[in-house]
């Protein structure tokens, strides 16, 4: 049973109609950057919680989460009305397993998502900009973000910073599938990943000796992308059979 506290909402973004990035203070346990908190709120006399990756590093208590309000969703919908001053259930105790310990060693890191799931990348990224376990791991890092909208792309600033502080070895492609976008590539990452475009525009190939990729997202684009890099050679990572894929699904 979960023993909840109460935080307190410091700041409020809405990136575009329904999205959200909530800040937040209570007094969270440490955590390492990808795993996630359960938030939640009392709703009709009954307390409703679901789990959200922290946005922010760990060095920083300004504790974060980004959202998208499902309209049928039981508690998006409050959680998007929330303001700043306005309290919300926190679990203390954060957790997951989707973080850069569980990957094993490699040359180059793939981090893939969609929607909303760019929450843990960016927790990974800001915990080192110029150092830290990232740049400590791997020669270079790939991100790549596949929304519907270009109005959905999130964290610009954040990712631009990290860009500035390894302009070597930091490369960001985002994907827009339902509309033309001349800062992004067009349809989903499956297609990219398919058709060839994405190792295109990276100047790459896609190589298990050298690549390991973390997927972050719907269901259908985790298994669709795990398949296609099935067809490359690349395994999903278990501890009793090595790999270099790993996944964390994402609501």
């Amino acid at each position: 049973m979960t023993e909840w506290i109460t935080g307190t909402i410091r700041a409020k973004r809405e990136w575009s109609e329904g999205l959200f990035s909530l800040e937040f203070d209570a007094p969270l346990a440490d955590f390492t950057a990808g795993q996630f908190v359960r938030v939640g709120l009392e709703v009709d006399g009954e307390k409703i919680g679901r789990p959200y990756s922290l946005v922010n590093p760990p060095h920083d208590n300004r504790h974060e989460i980004h959202f998208n309000v499902v309209s049928e969703g039981t508690l998006s919908p409050p959680l998007g009305d929330l303001m700043p001053g306005d309290s919300l259930l926190v679990d203390p105790r954060p957790n997951g397993f989707f973080t850069l310990d569980q990957v094993p060693d490699g040359r180059r890191l793939w981090m893939i998502a969609t929607g909303t799931a760019i929450g843990p990348y960016i927790s990974i990224l800001k915990e080192g900009l110029k150092e830290g376990k990232v740049w400590e791991r791997f020669d270079e890092v790939y991100l790549i973000h596949g929304v519907r909208l270009e109005r959905h792309l999130s964290y610009g600033e954040a990712i631009a910073t990290a860009q500035a502080a390894q302009p070597d070895r930091f490369r960001f492609l985002p994907l827009v599938s339902r509309e033309k976008s001349d800062s992004a590539l067009p349809g989903r990452v499956t297609d990219a990943i398919d058709n060839g475009l994405l190792e295109q525009r990276l100047k790459t190939r896609l190589d298990p000796e050298l690549d390991r990729v973390m997927l972050c997202g719907n269901m259908g684009m985790i298994r669709d992308v795990t398949a296609l890099l099935g067809d490359k050679g690349f395994s999903k990572h278990r501890k009793s059979s090595p790999g270099q894929i790993i996944t964390e699904k994402y609501h």
